[in-house]
């Protein structure tokens, strides 16, 4: 595997059609696009081509899952033609009678499918009428940096986030259907308490409001989507070597791996009646 300091990655604000047939041809022009941007990862919004339930869903009976297959396919060789590692939201159908998954799929430059990162965390009215939550976490490395993924409702729990960096995982892929600004904010605390990059993908229906972007590891903005409901790309560079990041980076995070197992503080600790007795003054 070859390791880079540099990943130059494209965050798409795409528009989600209720048709996949349109969505697909949308997600492949934008990969056109990134491809001649200089991309080297185009990062996808939360249901990027089969659309969101409540949105552009309105029941399962009425998804085509055939050509969400078939568009799936398209989109695989697309990123092989364009060498463009690939990671787009799209419902996972499931064996009847278990609800679809909501997915992240990651297809490599070689137009393979890597992995599929499944919602574990969803909201009430998703586990209660739509999804299937996932069971694990997922990781995938391009040109040396790991790489995890989230979606949604999940920058509610800090634990997701925790996880991947007890992982190694260097950024998070974070793609979200929502409005919610307060989602930018809980994820630049998650970056920078975790000392990874966060890349947040929304769709354009959300992009006066929840425009996405590049977060780094010290939790500062480093690219923004622009705030339009226009389709749009942005391209962002995670730089090992920026140094703005060398504190978060070299420094914070080492740190804080180590404070997180505690030896540091237990070794060579003596006991002292004047630290366990709360009620010493």
């Amino acid at each position: 595997m070859v390791r880079c300091d540099q990943l130059t990655i494209a965050i798409a604000q795409s528009w989600i059609a209720p048709g996949v047939l349109q969505n697909g041809e949308h997600i492949r022009e934008l990969m056109a696009q990134a491809k001649n941007d200089g991309a080297r990862l185009i990062h996808f919004p939360e249901g990027a081509l089969s659309g969101y339930v409540k949105a552009q869903i309105q029941g399962w009976d009425r998804v085509n899952w055939d050509q969400v297959r078939a568009e799936l396919l398209n989109i695989m060789e697309a990123a092989k033609q364009l060498a463009l590692w690939t990671v787009v939201g799209c419902n996972h159908r499931l064996k009847e009678p278990h609800r679809p998954h909501n997915s992240l799929f990651v297809i490599s430059d070689t137009g393979q499918l890597i992995t599929r990162y499944d919602k574990r965390f969803c909201s009430h009215s998703e586990i209660t009428d739509w999804y299937s939550p996932g069971r694990h976490p997922r990781l995938f490395e391009v040109d040396g940096f790991k790489l995890g993924c989230a979606l949604c409702i999940e920058i509610q729990f800090p634990e997701i986030f925790s996880e991947y960096e007890r992982l190694g995982v260097d950024g998070v892929l974070f793609s979200a259907y929502s409005n919610d600004v307060m989602f930018w904010t809980q994820a630049q605390g998650h970056a920078v308490s975790n000392n990874i990059w966060v890349s947040v993908s929304t769709p354009a229906q959300c992009g006066n409001a929840l425009n996405g972007g590049l977060i780094g590891p010290d939790g500062h903005s480093i690219v923004r989507c622009a705030a339009t409901t226009i389709p749009c790309l942005q391209l962002a560079e995670l730089d090992r070597q920026s140094p703005d990041l060398q504190i978060a980076l070299t420094k914070a995070r080492p740190w804080r791996c180590k404070a997180r197992q505690g030896d540091i503080y237990r070794s060579g600790a003596e006991r002292d009646e004047r630290s366990e007795n709360p009620l010493c003054i």
